[in-house]
């Protein structure tokens, strides 16, 4: 059966990269590691590791996609929580089965190879849940 294995990554949904830097780097001495643009998310994301998970700066690169209407309506703040699943196929047809909300209709190939899926903040008591499947 599937399962979580940890917590990947917290996703803070930003405006601007080095204004939000100057906190997460330059104030509390996290290392940022790379930004990467995701042209499928219409994002640029800068990634902090912490122990063994990340924090992601999240930054849209678009006026016309969801994170950036999310900004306009809400401003920056959390965004998302994403969990490593060891088999995404499996955990996204359990949560289906489960009646669970799911923002596609199949899991996606992602930067590097990773699999992921959105869960619904509907069905996550108003949490936006990421799943991450890595690559072997």
């Amino acid at each position: 059966m599937a399962k979580v294995k940890r917590i990947d990554h917290v996703a803070i949904l930003v405006d601007d990269l080095e204004k939000h830097l100057s906190f997460w780097r330059d104030a509390l001495g996290l290392e940022m590691t790379q930004i990467v643009d995701v042209p499928a998310e219409k994002s640029a994301v800068a990634f902090l590791p912490v122990g063994g998970s990340e924090i992601e700066l999240v930054k849209p690169t678009t006026d016309d996609s969801g994170l950036a209407r999310q900004l306009e309506k809400r401003g920056p703040g959390m965004h998302h929580i994403c969990l490593e699943v060891d088999d995404i196929d499996g955990m996204f047809a359990r949560l289906k089965e489960k009646g669970i909300q799911l923002l596609s209709d199949a899991p996606k190939m992602g930067v590097g190879g990773r699999k992921y899926a959105f869960i619904h903040p509907k069905s996550a008591n108003g949490v936006l849940v990421e799943l991450y499947e890595l690559p072997q």
